[in-house]
């Protein structure tokens, strides 16, 4: 079962969506209790350093079992095989992967970008000013940001930690645009739900610290516009 959030706006025209919200699962897919919705999201991390194309195969096909009407998928810093050539997406034909780019669905637009600050790992982009240029291209106007990384201060601490490991420039761009959802990974130990006036930030990573799926899915009702 998913843990369920409902911050949806009432709305007479459409009927609220049903999102299913989850990241960093690292090859464990078919262990997950998926919940229903209209759209699933996963925001990076689905395979383990991209070793394995077994692995990645068998996630696209997982993928095509579920129900969902839609599925959004954002790469991780273990998906190595995208950054080495993004037509590779293709393999994933059972999901829409979104490379710092934006798709609308049942009128809920959304935004999706692999992109950490994390040297050494696919997608990293180190440089301050090069994630600024990145992030002024998100649209003002989406409903669902999809980052792989978190902002900075928001679910961005490890069990025991000080050390925030959230992206200072995302954190701007989300001031900035004010998604009603904004859904991430990357950092397992932060798993969990923090709200704003604005926006409803989602640390969705399934993996706990000892190896293991041991959270479940969020589920986000909403409606677009």
């Amino acid at each position: 079962m998913g843990t369920n959030l409902n911050p949806s706006r009432p709305s007479i025209a459409r009927t609220a969506l049903r999102l299913v919200l989850l990241s960093d699962t690292h090859g464990l897919h078919r262990e997950i209790d998926v919940p229903a919705g209209d759209i699933l999201i996963h925001a990076g991390d689905f395979t383990m350093f991209s070793r394995s194309p077994a692995e990645i195969t068998d996630f696209n096909t997982w993928l095509g079992e579920l129900p969902h009407r839609f599925k959004g998928i954002v790469p991780g810093n273990h998906e190595f095989f995208l950054e080495a050539d993004p037509t590779e997406r293709s393999v994933l034909s059972n999901a829409t992967v979104l490379i710092n780019e934006g798709i609308e669905i049942e009128g809920l637009r959304l935004w999706g970008s692999p992109v950490t600050p994390m040297y050494g790992g696919a997608f990293g982009l180190s440089s301050a000013k090069d994630r600024e240029r990145l992030y002024a291209q998100i649209p003002e106007d989406i409903d669902v940001l999809i980052s792989h990384g978190p902002p900075y201060g928001i679910l961005d601490l490890g069990p025991g930690s000080h050390l925030h490991q959230g992206c200072p420039e995302l954190l701007d761009a989300v001031m900035r645009v004010r998604p009603k959802l904004h859904v991430f990974g990357h950092i397992h130990g932060a798993y969990g739900v923090f709200q704003t006036e604005h926006t409803t930030f989602v640390n969705a990573s399934l993996l706990g610290l000892h190896g293991d799926l041991d959270r479940a899915p969020f589920v986000f009702e909403m409606t677009g516009r």
